[in-house]
């Protein structure tokens, strides 16, 4: 239960938030208030919550009376829970989705949740444009992986109506970068905001603004899907082997680590 001398305890105060946060948010949202939480939908929240920072520290440290659980029609969903450092406001985090096997989240990076205020306008937009658009990147890395563990041959990814697939590869700068096959497809990269590199050929994508770059990949995998082309999102390559010696790091102090990964 939450401190009543950091913060009062008000179930109505996070319901209201989150009813009125669901109806700003992009798409369609529904808002499911557990007040209190049974212990089934705590476990179920506890293990899904796709973060290893602020929300994976407060459900540790302070198993929530109530949450709220925002549901959008495909599936993505993320909780709502008070804050506990005395300061006004949410926390919020992504739940994993539950339709992926559990080898598919190895090595994806967590979408990690953030901290709102009282505003649920400006937290839409805060949600829409951080963690709805780093959790959309880390969900379609996963379906790559577990597109990867069904077939580890890698022939079958791509449908036989498909002929051609185009991969998306992540720059460590965090642009996209690619290379289509064909004038078509290029085009489709170009009018989703790629340019072009006259010098090597390859179409990127800024990653500089994510929520822009989310929304352009999705639109442009629509239309490449529309002409039977596939797309896949693909790691930057290792870096190659040096040959340099260099000191050997003194190790760090091991640090306890908080919240769980997948």
């Amino acid at each position: 239960m939450p401190d009543p001398d950091l913060h009062p305890f008000d179930p109505g105060r996070l319901a209201s938030f989150a009813d009125v946060l669901a109806g700003e948010l992009p798409g369609t949202w529904r808002s499911i208030h557990h007040f209190p939480p049974t212990a089934e939908a705590l476990a179920a929240v506890a293990d899904r919550t796709w973060d290893l920072d602020l929300v994976a520290e407060s459900l540790a440290t302070h198993p929530p009376g109530h949450l709220a659980v925002l549901t959008r029609e495909d599936g993505a969903q993320l909780v709502l829970l008070d804050r506990h450092d005395g300061r006004d406001g949410f926390l919020t985090a992504a739940l994993a989705p539950e339709d992926l096997p559990a080898e598919a989240f190895r090595g994806i990076r967590e979408p990690n949740g953030i901290a709102l205020g009282d505003d649920p306008f400006l937290a839409a937009e805060m949600i829409t444009g951080d963690l709805l658009a780093r959790y959309e990147a880390a969900v379609a890395q996963v379906r790559v992986n577990a597109a990867r563990l069904a077939d580890p041959s890698g022939t079958e990814l791509v449908h036989p109506s498909q002929p051609e697939r185009l991969v998306l590869t992540w720059q460590s700068d965090g642009d996209l970068a690619a290379s289509p096959a064909t004038e078509a497809a290029a085009a489709i990269l170009l009018a989703n905001g790629f340019t072009h590199d006259e010098r090597t050929g390859v179409y990127r994508l800024s990653g500089d603004d994510t929520a822009v770059q989310a929304r352009a990949v999705r639109r442009a995998g629509s239309e490449l899907a529309a002409r039977g082309i596939a797309t896949a999102l693909a790691p930057p390559a290792a870096p190659p082997a040096t040959t340099v010696s260099t000191p050997t790091p003194r190790p760090a102090k091991a640090r306890a680590a908080t919240g769980r990964s997948r």
